[in-house]
């Protein structure tokens, strides 16, 4: 990769990474502390985004009938889990 210049100078500010440099490099827990105060280097350091579920689910692509689809869809937000749900007890009530 080309590194960008400015006025035919090397920019200094980001240079490339070496062997080297990738060896003496520290993970962010250790660095952050030392550079922020903890509660900023607590929240940097949070894991982003939903935690992971104990029993994650499948995504599958299924057909079905649109007004089929249509009633589902009209009993508001969380229709799929409602879904899945009816799946799951109708999948009990014929195995018992």
């Amino acid at each position: 990769m080309k590194r960008k210049t400015v006025k035919g100078r090397k920019i200094a500010e980001n240079p490339e990474w070496k062997k080297a440099t990738f060896a003496k490099a520290k993970p962010a827990s250790e660095v952050l502390p030392e550079l922020f105060e903890a509660p900023v280097a607590r929240r940097l350091l949070k894991p982003r985004g939903r935690p992971k579920s104990g029993t994650a689910r499948t995504s599958i692509s299924i057909r079905l009938q649109p007004d089929t689809l249509a009633r589902w869809k009209a009993t508001g937000p969380g229709w799929q889990t409602r879904m899945a749900e009816a799946l799951d007890k109708a999948i009990r009530r014929n195995a018992a």
